[in-house]
């Protein structure tokens, strides 16, 4: 049996005024009997509205890099993250599960006509699966790099994309199953983008009337809503492609042992 460890006291959430979606991810415990290290692996929304107090909070953390796995449409609709002093950041683009630009001018808009041909009838749930399995499937070398950093000097880390559920909800996933964190738990974290206080929220700047009706409202709540049936697309890609999450991680992400020993030991207690 191995030694259960137990995890260190979770310092309590900050309140970040313009910063959505943040969180420690320390605590969560492994198969091993392991915890993810306090302190060392964030995630959240993009940082481009961070206010000074924002700031001055993130910079306290430490941080060695930022991954900012947002495309070039979303950094121009959010902006640019603030700068920390130090910090270095990485943006590694990842597939938009709203197709960036053209899908925003549709829901900016309001063009309903279109809106429910793209994501009525299940249609906006199948889209967010599809693009979890694509994810998985092809941004190996994408995920491959965020890890191979982590193991060798990249924390404390925060990731990021947009929303801080999706595209980096997927990447703190892979990364917590590299650590081998358990399952069950890797999804509660995710889940907890649910949170109305973590919502990404949507420009309105020039935002037509329509854009704000009840009807579009409810075919974009898939787009917004984090769902176990979506993170259960990304594991059984994962078991269709590759078998086990240990094939994954050595022939789909390349993590040699030492890699892996190298990451566990930097972000477990």
């Amino acid at each position: 049996m191995p030694q259960q460890i137990p995890p260190p006291p979770a310092e309590a959430e900050p309140e970040l005024a313009g910063v959505r979606n943040f969180r420690d991810v320390g605590g969560l415990p492994t198969v091993s009997g392991h915890h993810v290290q306090i302190g060392q692996l964030f995630r959240s929304g993009h940082l481009a509205h961070a206010t000074p107090s924002d700031a001055e909070f993130l910079s306290s953390l430490g941080l060695h890099t930022i991954f900012d796995f947002r495309n070039e449409a979303d950094r121009a609709l959010d902006g640019l993250d603030v700068e920390l002093a130090g910090v270095r950041n990485v943006n590694i683009p990842l597939t938009d599960p709203a197709d960036g630009s053209e899908f925003w001018q549709l829901v900016r808009e309001g063009d309903l006509v279109q809106l429910r041909k793209i994501l009525g009838a299940g249609r906006a749930a199948e889209r967010m699966s599809h693009s979890y399995r694509e994810i998985i499937s092809q941004r190996t070398a994408e995920h491959s790099r965020v890890v191979h950093a982590l193991a060798t000097d990249s924390v404390p880390a925060l990731m990021h994309c947009a929303a801080g559920k999706d595209r980096a909800g997927l990447s703190i996933a892979v990364t917590l199953m590299a650590l081998g964190v358990e399952r069950d738990a890797i999804e509660a974290d995710y889940l907890k983008s649910n949170a109305p206080h973590r919502r990404y929220r949507v420009s309105t700047q020039s935002l037509a009337p329509t854009a704000r009706s009840a009807e579009v409202t409810e075919l974009l709540s898939p787009l917004f809503e984090a769902r176990a049936e979506y993170l259960h697309a990304a594991f059984d890609t994962i078991e269709d492609i590759w078998g086990t999450i240990d094939r994954y991680l050595h022939q789909g992400l390349g993590l040699a042992p030492a890699t892996l020993e190298g990451l566990r030991g930097r972000l477990l207690h």
